[in-house]
């Protein structure tokens, strides 16, 4: 796989988890510029592959705590959905609100997973929301080793 510009195949990825195999068979088939203007970019987040068959996302959530946080899964999608901001008040809990540039807008992201990709667990710390998954191999793929006798 080239460090150009990625292919169609390739910028799905970032929005599916557990299709490594999958994506690694595409060549470049679309123009480069056909997706940018599909993909939202807010939350900014991450998806790290964290062990053999272990992965992460991430997702930068500063200024939101749990109970205005929503992570679903359902028919292979993993939505990451935030409450609806009341802005009828510009009062915050240790004063009145002067300026408001810390966004904490709605958003909802949903990310495709695999079949055998199972998410383990959601933490929110530090203004990173993590949600862990796991790749699950059934026993017949995973590697048998033979005795020679």
């Amino acid at each position: 796989m080239t460090n150009k510009a990625l292919s169609i195949f390739n910028r799905l990825r970032p929005v599916s988890v557990g299709f490594d195999s999958i994506f690694d068979h595409f060549g470049s088939m679309f123009d480069d510029d056909f997706m940018s203007d599909i993909q939202p970019t807010y939350p900014p987040y991450n998806i790290v592959k964290s062990g053999k068959n272990t992965y992460n996302i991430e997702v930068a959530l500063a200024g939101f705590n749990k109970k205005d946080i929503n992570v679903n899964v359902e028919d292979g999608m993993l939505s990451i959905e935030t409450k609806k901001e009341d802005k009828s008040s510009d009062k915050d809990e240790d004063g009145e609100v002067l300026h408001k540039g810390i966004s904490k807008r709605y958003f909802k992201r949903s990310f495709t997973i695999a079949n055998d990709v199972k998410v383990t667990g959601a933490e929110l710390k530090d203004g990173l929301l993590r949600v862990s998954m796991e790749k699950i191999v059934p026993e017949e793929k995973k590697l048998k080793t033979i005795d020679v006798k």
